[in-house]
């Protein structure tokens, strides 16, 4: 008998969107993302602004994209050939600037999930979670076929209209443009954003001016990226880029790090429409303005303390906007900033042996560096899209970096790219890129001192295919 009732009830289960239909019942299939055509049902927007919900404890979203990459790079960067970059390319006189590469990735492929939370004092809650597949801790020698998950984002944020409140893990405040490349790193380490995502709080604050125009301010305490990037070590060695800093307890280690504080202040204005801007996924206003960062650390031996700062100009102008605020046909955009910073990261002497301080043990100074970034976007049609961009990183001082061999005197990136969208889900790409690096203060080839003042070059040509499906 009890055989019998599950029997009918599942039997009754699987009929009913059938009877449902047959009694004009049928159940609302779900709602398409209509961003743009065609292809409605999965355009990616901002990769995908999707609303059919999936249930957890709130509604939750998921999306992201599958990327297959094929790169022909002429020289071998080894397994960092998905992340490479202009502070990656090795000198012409190295073996491995005189081989070339040719390889796929499918590492740069994302998946996020965003959460619709419950108000809280009137604020909507927000939650996102986005990993890629480019965790450095992979094994080294084959780190395409053993990638492991990396967090991106995963922040929480509560909006109430004008002012907001985000905590988590997410892009910094200081830098804003990011090269539209298929290359993963977005041209980041060539004046382009500094690609830090920083443990942080920030609170955003919309100041509207009239219907049209409005002031944006936004301040953030983030986790210091500069810490144990300080790599002047024992004697005047320097040390890598992995961070870690000479020997422990010598002079030039770091300790002590205060949280940076980074603000910006823009200028945002309706006036001139909306035009597309990073990857197409999003239509963007005229903005315009500042922003900055500041920290402080400890150096092991030094005779002060070390300040962190930075400053630059960002700027995004619709040069010809979108016909109805949707379309990218026929659009063009301008997007750039300039900046100079020190003790910073990504700024100045970083490379495959320099370092984010100058100056000899006991009295170190933060290495000063500026950036130039600039890039152009032009949608013929809807579905057709081609960027170029150059950007440029350099050392404020080369007499500065005198204890600093093989240090970038500068590094630049241009490429020009074009990608089209099969429909909504399906996009492909294709790339030139070409990357240079100046070091200065050379270490010849016997490994003697590299103090003379000798310099070398590296260089890449970066031919790159892409495809994607966006979900």
């Amino acid at each position: 008998m009890k055989k019998l009732s599950v029997l009918f009830a599942v039997t009754l289960l699987a009929a009913t969107p059938v009877l449902a239909e047959e009694n004009g019942k049928a159940a609302a299939p779900a709602p398409f993302n209509c961003d743009f055509s065609p292809a409605c049902e999965v355009a990616p927007g901002i990769y995908g602004n999707l609303q059919a919900p999936t249930t957890s404890k709130f509604n939750l979203s998921i999306g992201g994209f599958v990327k297959l990459d094929y790169a022909y790079n002429s020289m071998d960067f080894g397994t960092g050939y998905s992340q490479m970059a202009p502070q990656s390319i090795s000198k012409t006189s190295s073996i491995a600037n005189q081989r070339d590469q040719s390889t796929f990735s499918a590492r740069q492929s994302r998946l996020w999930f965003k959460s619709n939370g419950p108000t809280l004092l009137g604020a909507k809650t927000t939650g996102l979670l986005e990993f890629d597949f480019q965790d450095a801790s992979a094994p080294t020698t084959s780190d395409y076929l053993n990638a492991s998950p990396r967090l991106r984002h995963g922040y929480a944020n509560l909006d109430w209209g004008t002012t907001q409140l985000l905590f988590g893990q997410t892009d910094g405040l200081f830098g804003l443009a990011s090269g539209s490349t298929i290359d993963f790193r977005s041209a980041g380490g060539s004046g382009f954003y500094t690609g830090a995502r920083n443990p942080q709080i920030r609170l955003t604050q919309r100041v509207d001016l009239n219907s049209d125009n409005s002031i944006k301010l936004a301040v953030a305490v983030e986790s210091p990226i500069q810490t144990n990037f300080s790599i002047l070590g024992t004697a005047g060695k320097a040390g890598t880029t992995s961070g870690q800093a000479g020997t422990d307890g010598a002079a030039g280690d770091t300790w002590g790090a205060q949280p940076n504080v980074t603000g910006q202040v823009l200028f945002v204005s309706k006036a001139l429409g909306v035009a597309p801007g990073y990857y197409g996924l999003s239509q963007k206003s005229l903005t315009a303005g500042f922003f900055g960062v500041y920290g402080n650390q400890n150096v092991q031996g030094n005779a002060k303390s070390v300040d962190t700062w930075g400053a630059g100009f960002y700027t995004f102008v619709p040069i010809v906007r979108s016909a109805d605020g949707k379309s990218r046909a026929g659009t063009v955009a301008f997007e750039g900033q300039i900046y100079e910073a020190a003790n910073y990261q990504t700024i100045a002497g970083t490379g495959a042996t320099g370092a984010s301080l100058v100056g000899t043990p006991g009295n170190l100074t933060g290495a000063k560096g500026y950036g130039i970034a600039s890039e152009l976007y032009y949608y013929p049609i809807q579905d057709l899209g081609f960027s170029g961009g150059y950007g440029r990183r350099g050392a404020v001082d080369y007499a500065s970096y005198k204890n600093n061999p093989n240090y970038e005197q500068f590094n630049e990136t241009f490429f020009i790219n074009a990608s089209y969208d099969l429909n909504a889900a399906v996009r492909v790409a294709a790339e030139y890129e070409h990357l240079h690096t100046k070091y200065g203060n050379v270490v010849d080839a016997g490994g003697a001192s590299g103090l003379a003042g000798l310099s070398d070059h590296g260089q890449a040509n970066v031919g790159r295919l892409a495809l994607y499906y966006f979900f």
